[in-house]
């Protein structure tokens, strides 16, 4: 999936010339807070919500003006899952897939079942009797059988247990086993991003932030913590370019985001340095102060 200059505009909020791609082979952690944009973002690719500018392109193929069909066969291909359970309360779990088997050309009611029993989902059980988490399963299942080549998941994980997370994962790791597949994956849980996701993209306020290699973040940044003497020696030595040095002040002292906290420590060697989770790298970049 490739997104260029999409826009789209609300009362009290915009999306403003978001650029977002979702590679073939990689998985694509999408964050920020709520009301950031994310889910918008994610209609919009999907042609639930009409952009007002920008273009959306899915498979190498441009969404607009394609006749519907060719987006309908376009879609066949995608598998969806959003923060909530969206089947009708009165059906069966089974009853579940065999309308989804209307709905996608590939479904595969072997697979369907197969993910029931590994994730523990009763065939008769109703949907109004899922808790969250066993709804959001029943979702992923679903996006799962009817043999997607992208997968896009908005806050999939959410209503999991870290047991039942940790098994998605694994779900997810089998899918990417196949070179053409890809996901993207909007999630507040950023430990799991960390286990699976290849690219951070980071949205605020409507605007992308930053989109930067995941190991960049997690091998590479670290998290300065200076006392005020360091803080101005550091700032003044000419290690950041100007606008690029990312703090943040607290009761103890000064954190500072560095992208190569190798190269910081052979420079600073008296200062103590932390690897960066995405977590710590998100706080700096949209919270802390820039110099």
């Amino acid at each position: 999936m490739r997104i260029q200059n999409l826009e789209k505009h609300y009362d009290g909020f915009s999306l403003q010339q978001v650029n977002l791609s979702v590679p073939a082979g990689s998985v694509v952690g999408f964050v920020g807070s709520n009301g950031a944009g994310k889910t918008t973002t994610i209609k919009a690719a999907l042609g639930l919500v009409r952009p007002d500018a920008g273009s959306i392109a899915l498979f190498g193929e441009e969404t607009a003006g394609a006749p519907s069909k060719r987006l309908a066969e376009l879609k066949q291909r995608i598998g969806v899952v959003f923060d909530a359970c969206s089947f009708p309360e009165e059906l069966t779990v089974d009853t579940v897939g065999k309308l989804m088997a209307q709905c996608y050309r590939n479904w595969n009611a072997a697979a369907f079942h197969a993910f029931l029993r590994a994730f523990e989902l009763a065939p008769d059980k109703k949907v109004k009797d899922l808790s969250r988490g066993m709804g959001m399963k029943l979702s992923l299942v679903c996006a799962l059988a009817h043999a997607p080549d992208l997968l896009i998941l908005d806050e999939a994980t959410a209503g999991l247990d870290p047991l039942a997370r940790d098994q998605a994962l694994d779900v997810l790791r089998l899918f990417m086993d196949e070179p053409t597949h890809a996901v993207l994956m909007s999630s507040h849980i950023t430990s799991d991003l960390e286990k699976i996701a290849d690219y951070i993209v980071c949205i605020d306020e409507g605007r992308i932030v930053f989109s930067v290699e995941k190991d960049l973040i997690t091998d590479f940044a670290g998290i300065a913590q200076c006392r005020a003497a360091e803080f101005d020696a550091i700032a003044d030595s000419g290690f950041f370019a100007p606008g690029t040095m990312h703090f943040q002040r607290n009761a103890y002292g000064t954190s500072v985001l560095v992208p190569d906290r190798q190269a910081f420590s052979a420079r600073f060697p008296g200062v103590a340095i932390d690897r960066a989770t995405i977590d710590s790298y998100l706080a700096l970049m949209l919270k802390g102060e820039t110099r």
